[in-house]
């Protein structure tokens, strides 16, 4: 089990805005909040973050500028995992089936070019 599923639902949403800026101070992470709460549990919620080892910080003057601990790609693999286990029995088969099957789902032939690699790559390493 990931660090990233003992996240409060507050945790999640902060390490999704650190992730999308790479880098923010706490009054920039408080304005990308969706309802957001006060100043003071921003930053209670960041001290939090930094003591379960997700994100740190460095000093830029007085203000503190928070960086997430682990690299994009890693959060997304972890948050995909998360989404699949969650939504689709921890079937890649369908959650693949609902995003091709989405109305929105028009792929260029560079794209279905892509995945047609993916699977292939995927069946000669046997996975």
């Amino acid at each position: 089990m990931s660090a990233e599923q003992h996240l409060s639902r507050r945790e999640r949403q902060i390490m999704d805005v650190l992730h999308a800026k790479q880098s923010a101070t706490a009054a920039e992470i408080l304005a990308a909040l969706p309802d957001p709460p006060s100043y003071s549990s921003v930053r209670a919620l960041l001290r939090i973050l930094e003591d379960k080892g997700h994100i740190k910080h460095r000093e830029e003057g007085v203000r503190y500028v928070y960086l997430p601990c682990a690299s994009h790609e890693s959060a997304s693999r972890s948050a995909l995992k998360r989404l699949v286990a969650t939504f689709f029995q921890g079937s890649a088969t369908e959650a693949v089936a609902a995003l091709l099957d989405a109305q929105d789902a028009k792929l260029s032939d560079a794209e279905l070019n892509k995945l047609q690699q993916l699977i292939k790559q995927a069946r000669k390493e046997g996975r």
